[in-house]
């Protein structure tokens, strides 16, 4: 009831940048399902989440909305993701990347379960790192850090990953109305570079007698 209008337009974005990929689609923190039905039917969409109760809720959405594209719904770890390297050609994560005890581990996670050439859809809350809403959320943090999500998280912890991280590309970052608080950012998995061919041996020419 509150966070379904208020984060509608950042997932609604999110579902359309998987789209644009399509294939199979992992979304991590699922929820109850909310974004479900506006995945195509050409998808096929897995959803995990850490909260059993959540995602019963998600299962009984699939039910009643016969949510044919939706291949499985299971309890999962963001940083633990229990799926093989490459396995999809999407990972979407909807306001998750703030509430994982280790940001970086779950980003790690995202990039070796999807295909090389695939994408990283995420939306988060982007912290200010100055001024004086900069000042309000590192005074929030130790009270919202307790109920399981952090005001301060700044875009440059984004920045400093991608850099250090092999094959990932930023492609987007982009504040979502009304406020701009929170963003969507996306990362490109890159194609592993072509092995370069053994350099051939000269030819001798031989002349038999």
């Amino acid at each position: 009831m509150v966070f379904g209008p208020v984060f509608r337009r950042g997932r609604l974005d999110a579902v359309a940048a998987a789209e644009r990929i399509g294939g199979r689609i992992l979304e991590v923190g699922v929820g109850t399902g909310l974004s479900l039905p506006s995945y195509s039917r050409a998808t096929r969409v897995v959803g995990i989440d850490i909260s059993e109760p959540m995602l019963d809720k998600a299962r009984q959405r699939v039910r009643q909305q016969r949510l044919s594209h939706v291949e499985s719904i299971a309890v999962g770890d963001a940083e633990n993701l229990d799926f093989a390297n490459e396995s999809f050609d999407v990972v979407v994560a909807q306001y998750v990347v703030t509430a994982v005890p280790h940001p970086e581990k779950a980003l790690d996670e995202f990039v070796r379960v999807v295909r090389p050439g695939g994408e990283i859809v995420i939306t988060s809350r982007i912290g200010a790192e100055t001024g004086l809403r900069g000042s309000i959320e590192k005074w929030l943090m130790p009270v919202t850090s307790r109920l399981g999500w952090r005001t301060e998280f700044a875009w440059s912890r984004f920045e400093s990953w991608a850099q250090k991280t092999p094959g990932v590309q930023l492609l987007e970052h982009r504040p979502l109305p009304p406020l701009g608080h929170f963003s969507l950012i996306r990362f490109r998995r890159l194609p592993a570079p072509p092995e370069a061919e053994p350099a051939s041996l000269p030819v001798t020419s031989v002349e038999c007698s």
